[in-house]
């Protein structure tokens, strides 16, 4: 069906306008200046049985034989087949892939109805359903303190760039009254897909706000050496914490994986005064280190000679008891001895005695029988032992 048989004005299937051509072309050689012909206040509009007859004839005309073009009878199959086409496009349209590192959130109608594993799944195409897929796997990174590149921030996963200080962020005021500058890094990942997405506007910047709040409150409570010494562990643990449980409060969906302290220093202006208390605090450490090992060293040395000597004392004090003791012993018993048979201790007693004497004192014999002579005594010779034999003269013995 062609367009010249849509009315009785034979160029427009719309009609002529009133004042117009009567080919139904604008003046200018154009289309229908008006779509509804002799509509308004001119004249009645056209019925809408004779627009829908005239729709279907020119679908007729552009459709292929087999699907009821050119047909008078066909075109309501046509029209079938067309819708059931559109049809079957809309629904596999709702066919999507949920990636490994992914979550998919399926919303009906804009508000959250059911999750989605990794792989293929399904839903009701738009406008009934969509689906959102956040990254639940990747480490995502904050920078407070500092930034990684000029003028912007990264809040994303990547490798430490040298920036900028942004010093109304890391300058912070100790427990102690001191100003240190803090840089440091915040670590998170998506816990809960649906609470990310749905609980908070900005997820990122929550996390900034925390984690910068706690910090502040951490460092309000910590003394600035142990903050630049042993403490640093002990910060990011207690940070990590803070900041979980407040993004727990809020029911973010966010999971703090790490707290990674970059820099601990004093303000930069005085920095070299600090410095240097520093190394006059670290040079009082090792003396009074030395100091202390020297005392460890003698002190055990002196409490070993004392119990030593204290030792020595005790032995010989028993040791003088234990001879007096026997000496008692030995003097009854020979008191005993003498009180059976006087005659026979007394003799003992003496040989005894002069055996000890004699001994220990060199004796010089002189035969009797030596008459006239004088003999010959070695003075000299008085202080050696007895063993060496004196000889006074022919028939002298010892």
């Amino acid at each position: 069906m062609s367009w010249n048989n849509g009315g009785p004005n034979g160029g427009s299937p719309w009609g002529v306008p009133p004042g117009g051509p009567k080919d139904g072309s604008r003046p200018g050689g154009g289309g229908p200046k008006r779509p509804w012909g002799n509509g308004g206040p001119e004249g009645p509009l056209p019925d809408l049985d004779d627009i829908l007859g005239k729709l279907q004839g020119f679908l007729r005309g552009i459709l292929p034989p087999r699907f009821g073009g050119g047909m008078r009878g066909g075109g309501g199959r046509g029209l079938a087949l067309i819708a059931a086409g559109i049809f079957a496009l809309w629904l596999a349209s709702g066919f999507y892939r949920v990636q490994p590192d992914e979550e998919g959130v399926v919303l009906r109608f804009g508000a959250f109805n059911r999750t989605a594993l990794p792989g293929l799944n399904y839903h009701i195409p738009w406008p009934v359903e969509d689906v959102l897929r956040p990254p639940v796997t990747r480490i995502n990174r904050v920078e407070i303190g500092y930034r990684p590149a000029p003028g912007e921030m990264r809040i994303e996963e990547g490798r430490d760039v040298a920036g900028r200080d942004v010093l109304e962020e890391s300058l912070m005021l100790t427990g102690d009254e001191n100003i240190i500058d803090i840089d440091f890094a915040v670590f998170w990942r998506i816990s809960d897909a649906a609470a990310y997405l749905f609980s908070t506007r900005h997820p990122a910047e929550t996390v900034k706000a925390a984690a910068e709040s706690v910090m502040r409150e951490e460092i309000g409570r910590t003394q600035i050496q142990f903050a630049l010494t042993e403490g640093r562990a002990k910060i990011e643990t207690d940070v990590r914490n803070g900041v979980q449980a407040i993004l727990d409060q809020y029911h973010t969906g966010v999971e703090i994986t790490q707290v990674q302290l970059q820099k601990v220093d004093p303000p930069a202006a005085v920095i070299d005064s600090f410095r240097d208390v520093q190394r006059a605090n670290t040079d009082a450490d090792r003396m009074r280190n030395e100091a202390q090992a020297y005392a460890n060293d003698i002190v055990p040395r002196a409490r070993g000679d004392a119990a030593r000597i204290v030792a020595g004392a005790d032995a010989q004090r028993q040791a003088a008891m234990a001879e007096a003791s026997g000496q008692a012993q030995r003097f009854l018993s020979v008191l005993r001895a003498y009180d059976a048979a006087k005659d026979v201790t007394l003799r003992r007693l003496y040989i005894e005695t002069m055996q000890d004497i004699l001994s220990h004192t060199p004796s010089i014999v002189v035969d009797q029988k030596l008459q006239g002579i004088v003999p010959y005594l070695p003075l000299g010779a008085v202080g050696r032992t007895a063993s060496a034999p004196l000889v006074t003269g022919t028939g002298a013995t010892q």
